[in-house]
Parts: C-alpha cells; sequence; structure tokens
C-alpha cells in the first residue's frame, strides 16, 4: 500500500501502542498525515502528532477537535480504536464497570465520530474504521462486559454504515482475535497464573498463536484504502478463523 494514502489526513484514537500505533505506522508509511489521540505519547514519535484525549469525556473529545480544527480542514480517516477490557462473568460485575467499559468502548467510538463528521464530510475519500472484537460474535469466558460493549461497536458500526453511505461516507469494522498487545498483557497480568493464561489464550486461536498488531492495521489499513470505494458495512475477521473454524491442536 506504498502510497495509497499520499495527501490524505487521518485519526487514529489509541495511538499510542498496540494495534493504534501500529496503524499509525501503516498509514504514514503509505504517505497519510497522521494524528493520534491518546491519554499519552506512547510511541507516536516520528509517526504520528499526538493530541491529548480522553475518549470517555466529552469535554476532552471536544478540545481534542478544537485542536484537530487549527490543524486541518477536512480529514480522509478515522479510526475508532480506543477502548478498555474487562474481566468477569455478569455476576461479577457491578453498575460502575459496566458504566465505565461501555462509556468508553461504545459511546466513546459515538463521541469521537460526532465530533469528527465536520471534517469527514469535506473529503471525497471519507472512511471510518471501528476496532471491534471476535467477542463480538463468539461467547467467551470471563468477557461479558467487554463482549457486550463490542457487539454494541458492531452494530453501531452497521447503523453508521447505513446512516452515512448518502454522503459517500465509508463505515467498516475489524474483528481481531486476541491480540499481542501491550493491552492484553496488562490483562493476563490479572489473571491468577499471567503465563498459563496466555498458553490458553494461544490454544484459543485456529493456528495457535496470538494475532500479531501489524495483522490487525493491515485489515484496518485496507478498509481505510481509497481503492475500497464499495466497502462499507463490512465486519472483518482477523481472528485466525476463531469465529468460524473448528480444528484440535
Amino acid at each position: 500500500m506504498a502510497a495509497d494514502f499520499d495527501g490524505l489526513t487521518a485519526v487514529v484514537t489509541g495511538a499510542g501502542s498496540g494495534i493504534g500505533l501500529a496503524t499509525a505506522r501503516h498509514l504514514a508509511d503509505a504517505g497519510a498525515t497522521v494524528f493520534g489521540l491518546d491519554l499519552n505519547a506512547g510511541g507516536m514519535d516520528g509517526i504520528a502528532e499526538w493530541i491529548s484525549c480522553d475518549i470517555g469525556s466529552t469535554e476532552s473529545v471536544a478540545a481534542a477537535f478544537a485542536v484537530l480544527g487549527t490543524r486541518l480542514d477536512t480529514l480522509d480517516i478515522l479510526v475508532n480504536n480506543a477502548g478498555i477490557g474487562a474481566i468477569g462473568s455478569v455476576d461479577e460485575a457491578d453498575d460502575d464497570e459496566w458504566t465505565k467499559v461501555l462509556n468508553i468502548n461504545v459511546i466513546g467510538v459515538a463521541r469521537v465520530t460526532r465530533n469528527a463528521l465536520p471534517l469527514l464530510r469535506g473529503s471525497s475519500n471519507a472512511a471510518i474504521v471501528n476496532t471491534c472484537s471476535v467477542a463480538a460474535s463468539v461467547g467467551l469466558p470471563k468477557r461479558v462486559i467487554y463482549g457486550a460493549s463490542k457487539g454494541a461497536v458492531q452494530a453501531l458500526t452497521l447503523s453508521m454504515a447505513a446512516d452515512l453511505i448518502s454522503e459517500n461516507i465509508r463505515v467498516n469494522c475489524v474483528n481481531p482475535g486476541t491480540a499481542d498487545t501491550p493491552w492484553v498483557t496488562r490483562l493476563l497480568d490479572q489473571a491468577v497464573d499471567p503465563r498459563a493464561e496466555r498458553e490458553a489464550l494461544e490454544q484459543r486461536q485456529p493456528n495457535g498463536r496470538l494475532v500479531t498488531a501489524d495483522e490487525v492495521a493491515s485489515a484496518i489499513c485496507y478498509l481505510a484504502n481509497p481503492a475500497q470505494r464499495s466497502t462499507t458495512g463490512t465486519i472483518l475477521a482477523v481472528d485466525s478463523g476463531m469465529h468460524s473454524l473448528r480444528v484440535s491442536h
């Protein structure tokens, strides 16, 4: 995809590390000017311009886009990647955790998109890509809040695609399997035996390994690519076949 994004502008949320950073790097390498919205700059130096943003806060998102409005007139690509995880079953999760996760993972996507739309409407190549999860379509143990939030993101993606198709704004999502990212490492650190938990996650993937951040980033860039003008309302799995294959190791 070298030079496929020449002259285009992109905003990636959660761009400080993991899938977001890999996506920012792929876009920048392909010619895009990238702005990364995150709580911290992380690894963005030399890849994207960091703008401090908490997608869980209406005020913070508005402030970030006020800054963006001074940097650009139009926006071509929005990657809604930022999110948080949660471990537990329905009887273990309290109301505060439900509120926190849904506010960031679902409403966060909506509030960022709402603020981005005035800039996206000025582009002839407007594309939105949401980072969803295999948890949107597969029941995973101890992931009830996270799975519910990602199920909502998948539904949100399709609804947004239907609403925005008349404005030539494409909306798609990627559904990664368990990815080898700092975010997943933090979740594993909460387990009683992190090493055993990692091995279990690897064996859960049909190919016996975790998905890489670069693999997900490549899929995001495919969906964002102006060459895919007829690709909208698409849910692209990057999960080693986890949602569709039944294999034994």
